[in-house]
């Protein structure tokens, strides 16, 4: 391998990378947790997660995991998904589609009521 200095700051680096690759893995998962709740709707968790996730972004800035620019950004889109969220989706009432058999007989008699007409 290389020289001592070489070889310090190869160990070293794996030290950084295997200390930042947790702390990364927690930021990705409390944001992806966030997002689901947001999109589900569920406002009063959706806003206890992403202070959860706000809180974890914030210390792997400081702990230099990720650049604090990074994690600005990811807060700043995260806060705005969550302010943008409607108060859970009000499920809208599907039109009610007639069975086959119901449209079938609509159509005899509105051809019926026509016959009729005309032979008058």
């Amino acid at each position: 391998m290389g020289s001592k200095s070489a070889q310090k700051a190869d160990r070293a680096s794996s030290k950084r990378r295997e200390r930042g690759r947790s702390i990364r893995s927690q930021v990705k998962t409390r944001i992806d947790s966030a997002e689901k709740l947001i999109a589900e709707g569920d406002l009063k968790a959706a806003k206890e997660a992403v202070a959860a996730a706000v809180s974890t972004l914030d210390k792997a800035a400081e702990k230099k995991v990720l650049h604090a620019n990074n994690a600005a950004r990811r807060k700043s889109r995260l806060l705005k998904k969550l302010n943008k969220a409607p108060a859970k989706p009000k499920a809208e009432p599907k039109p009610k589609a007639e069975s086959k058999a119901k449209a079938e007989s609509k159509a005899k008699a509105e051809a019926k009521a026509e016959k009729a007409e005309k032979a008058e």
